[in-house]
């Protein structure tokens, strides 16, 4: 699995700033569309959550994930608000800040 979680890891370093991905997306630009569960496994042991920011990347809701390793959902949401991403009712609106899976300029 560690080939996989570093394609996956690869993927989101490349989420730019304010921006979020799901993690169907994740998975299928890391090579791999029933890789969903793998991706969140991954993202829960992320080794260098600094440089892999997986708070960037939510349901296919829009919805942060309520097992966020590195704080719990509150900081998710909040690392994500600090970036100009909107909540609204608890999502994101996936059609405004939805990565496009180009990588950043």
């Amino acid at each position: 699995m560690t080939n996989a979680f570093e394609r996956i890891y690869d993927v989101v370093r490349r989420i730019p700033r304010s921006k979020v991905a799901t993690y169907g997306q994740v998975a299928m630009l890391a090579g791999n569309e029933r890789w969903s569960r793998v991706v969140g496994y991954a993202l829960h042991v992320n080794p260098d959550p600094e440089h892999i920011p997986c708070y960037r990347v939510v349901n296919r809701y829009g919805e942060p994930s309520t097992a966020f390793a590195f704080g719990g959902i509150n900081r998710q949401i909040l690392l994500l608000e600090e970036e100009g991403v909107v909540f609204t009712d608890g999502r994101v609106d996936l059609s405004e800040y939805q990565w496009d899976g180009e990588s950043p300029p």
